[in-house]
């Protein structure tokens, strides 16, 4: 069997896109290991050949990859006219079956020898199909594609790719996930753009439960699913939280708590050689993501603070969940740290200055220590089961 993918924004690239070509395959080959497919990329499309046994493998490989636009599964026949014609009237028929009643042939001929140019290719192809449909330019119900390479395909309309860059040329982000419906996407958009990521979840158990981080983790295997591997770190942040209800001003509680959860993932961060924190906060959504609420979380930040989200409202957020699959697992009633204890009169324009003298006046350095410390580290990977690992 032979899948082919069409590359998109790689194309665009100059005189380094065949290290992005090698990424893409390499990635590819990731997720089929143990497989036997063969993986090939050449002028914007990759080809996999492989049995039919592996043939779920490699769908769920190309719907997860991130650096294509779309795929199909191909029917790869001689390049003779006669053979494209009957790989067509084949295709045409299990269309028709299932309620076309128009099409639109479309061909490409890479390969200059053939002697036939597209158009005649699609005028001759077409002969046999208009028995069964009419030809519609305009607004088919399906479009069956030709392409006369160093092989001949055929196949119909393609399915939806991620598109993007390969995850890994855009070095590594540190994820601060939660168990809401934010968070994911904004990590998911961050892959799109190459960016490998790492995650970290704040757990104050018993005041959110174990449901509540085994959703997460649910959350991170999806990411993993698209990053190809990830660590998702579970910092034990009770005593922080705490220490903030006992110390801080309540309108102020929240704030302090993203505060001092940048503080952690400073550290965390250092020391996963992550280039950049990236949070799901979209301006205005919630109190502690006003713009000047936004302001103060970044001036504690040491490393670039990246919010994909920060732009898109609430529909599109959700429309993005149900494609990554993480929207089930969102909204289940699990709530996380970022909800307890959350003040009834929150501020709504805080200064990095006020910031920074209610963060001085709690003390909490050596508790967020401590708690990174005893962090619980777990690795998730496209082809495994969650594993524990030591730092």
């Amino acid at each position: 069997m032979t899948y082919l993918a069409k590359i998109g924004e790689l194309t665009l690239k100059g005189s380094n896109i065949q290290e992005f070509e090698n990424l893409l395959k390499h990635n590819a080959a990731k997720y089929l290991e143990g497989t036997g497919a063969k993986i090939a990329l050449r002028a914007g499309r990759l080809y996999i050949d492989c049995e039919e046994d592996s043939a779920e493998k490699v769908e769920f490989t190309l719907n997860h990859l991130i650096g294509i636009t779309g795929w199909a599964k191909a029917e790869v026949c001689e390049k003779t006219i006669e053979d494209i014609s009957r790989a067509v009237f084949e295709i045409a028929k299990m269309e028709a079956e299932r309620g076309c009643k128009t099409f639109k042939i479309d061909a490409r001929r890479a390969d200059k020898s053939f002697p036939m140019n597209s158009y005649e290719i699609c005028c001759e192809a077409a002969g046999d199909v208009e028995a069964i449909m009419k030809v519609d330019v305009h607004h088919p119900d399906t479009i069956i594609y030709v392409e006369v390479r160093e092989r001949c395909f055929v196949y119909t309309d393609s399915n939806t790719g991620c598109r993007g860059l390969p995850v890994g040329c855009s070095g590594k982000g540190l994820l601060l996930l939660s168990g809401g419906l934010d968070s994911p996407v904004a990590g998911y958009r961050m892959l799109r753009r190459g960016m490998k990521i790492e995650c970290c979840y704040f757990h104050s158990y018993p005041y959110t439960s174990e449901e509540a981080k085994q959703k997460v983790v649910t959350l991170a295997q999806k990411l993993a699913y698209y990053g190809i591997t990830t660590y998702l770190n579970v910092i034990p942040f009770t005593d922080v939280q705490m220490k903030i209800k006992e110390k801080a001003p309540e309108a102020w509680s929240t704030l302090m708590l993203r505060v001092c959860m940048m503080k952690l993932a400073n550290r965390l961060a250092h020391r996963c050689n992550a280039k950049c924190i990236i949070t799901g906060e979209s301006v205005g959504q919630v109190a502690s993501q006003t713009i000047e609420n936004m302001t103060v979380t970044e001036h504690f930040a040491e490393l670039p603070l990246l919010r994909p989200l920060c732009g898109m409202d609430k529909e599109e957020i959700i429309k993005d969940s149900y494609f990554i699959d993480t929207y089930e697992t969102s909204i289940l009633p699990y709530e996380d740290c970022c909800v307890l204890f959350s003040p009834r009169h929150p501020v709504l324009r805080g200064t990095a200055e006020q910031a920074e003298e209610i963060y001085n006046s709690l003390e909490v350095d050596e508790l967020i220590e401590k708690s990174y410390k005893e962090r619980e580290i777990i690795k998730l990977t496209v082809n495994g089961e969650p594993v524990k690992k030591t730092d």
